[in-house]
């Protein structure tokens, strides 16, 4: 269900409508969630978010449940790591397609090549020019660590 251009707000809101008309309460309440956390972000930076806004927001949600997820399962808690789970699969409905893994190592490639990356040195470089192409499609934490390897192989 992605959507690009300046719908995505558009599409969430539509979800949760369509949710209250069907009473799927559980898909509700993750809707209701994803507008109050764009709308809290939009009121703190007095914004109106566009969709790579948007999609800032639901990556972060997303790496806060994927955390959650973590403590409940260490935590013997699976009933909570469900619920976080499924607000995951919910949210993920409005993220763009994830990169594989050969697509992360290529714009790695190229990031590299396009700063003169010659060290561990420019890795903030070249994270600077990953992060805005890669949100909401990869995990940042794992590819800062591919591009360290990277780096230290070369």
């Amino acid at each position: 269900m992605t959507t690009s251009g300046a719908g995505l707000k558009q599409a969430i809101r539509a979800a949760m409508i369509t949710a209250l008309k069907a009473r799927e309460k559980k898909e509700l309440g993750v809707t209701r969630l994803i507008m109050a956390a764009i709308k809290q972000v939009e009121i703190d930076n007095r914004v109106d978010l566009d969709d790579a806004g948007v999609v800032g927001v639901l990556d972060k949600m997303v790496k806060q449940r994927r955390d959650s997820v973590k403590q409940y399962r260490g935590a013997s808690r699976d009933d909570l790591a469900e619920i976080e789970e499924f607000e995951i699969s919910v949210i993920g409905k409005y993220l763009p397609q994830p990169l594989t893994a050969d697509e992360i190592r290529q714009m790695i490639r190229t990031a590299v090549e396009e700063n003169r990356a010659e060290s561990i040195r420019d890795m903030g470089k070249v994270m600077g020019v990953l992060k805005p192409r890669m949100r909401g499609r990869a995990d940042l934490a794992s590819v800062s660590q591919e591009v360290k390897d990277f780096l230290n192989n070369r």
